[in-house]
């Protein structure tokens, strides 16, 4: 006969077992099925809930109490091992771990209070005790380190700086990506294409101050070709181009 219990609210059903479980002074690892289920089913009868949702969850648990209830009056299963099933072994576990759960809450909770009743004092020291600096001994720090000594470690520390510099890398300047805009270049090309009306390549090219303007200027050909703002000829291989207006 179970002991008679008046329940409140639970956050859950795993909440309402465990509460039915220390309530009677039942060992989780061997609980008696029929009375914690007939118990459980009690508390569902008398609830009263408009959220479905948290209703339903009550209800899951107590078909799968039911569940174990019938399992039980069956014949013991044999597993792989030889070993009896337990229908009750994975309710067991998910009872402890949901109590651990539940234990570590409440332990940070108490932090949290704890934490509420401790009060810090900003430092309140006088300027004159803030400002103090202790005297530095320089005998004491310096001790047999002569300058000699000091000498000789900055010839070693620079020595192992100059063997870090590549003797052949250290001798190259600093390369530096010219852009020139296509866009420009043609506006270029073709001023002097207007002006000039018919000139060389090779005179053109002249005009260009790197090799990354020289590459820009062909293409700036190439694209006034194009359209038809330029024309090109080679009268005989590898002479010198004309270009000429339209």
């Amino acid at each position: 006969m179970g002991i008679p219990v008046k329940l409140h609210v639970f956050e859950g059903p795993l909440d309402l077992l465990l509460h039915l479980i220390e309530k009677n002074k039942i060992d989780i690892y061997d609980i008696p099925i029929v009375e914690i289920t007939n118990q459980y089913m009690t508390y569902i009868r008398g609830m009263q809930k408009e959220d479905m949702n948290v209703m339903s969850e009550f209800l899951v648990m107590a078909a799968t109490l039911l569940n174990i209830k019938c399992r039980m009056l069956l014949p013991k299963e044999i597993n792989e091992e030889g070993l009896e099933d337990d229908p009750r072994q994975e309710l067991v576990e998910q009872l402890i771990q949901y109590k651990m759960y539940k234990y570590m809450a409440f332990e940070l909770k108490d932090r949290q209070i704890d934490g509420d009743s401790v009060l810090y004092k900003l430092p309140t020291l006088p300027e004159e005790v803030e400002a103090y600096r202790q005297p530095v001994d320089m005998d004491a720090l310096l001790g047999e380190l002569t300058l000699s000594k000091l000498q000789q470690i900055f010839d070693d520390v620079m020595k192992r700086q100059e063997s870090k510099i590549d003797p052949v890398r250290s001798r190259f300047g600093k390369i530096e990506k010219e852009l020139v805009p296509l866009p420009e270049k043609v506006l270029y090309v073709e001023a002097y294409a207007k002006k000039h009306k018919r000139f060389s390549f090779r005179q053109l090219l002249e005009k260009q101050k790197g090799k990354m303007h020289v590459v820009v200027t062909f293409l700036a050909i190439l694209e006034l070709m194009k359209t038809g703002v330029i024309q090109v000829e080679q009268e005989e291989d590898h002479g010198d181009i004309m270009i000429q207006a339209v």
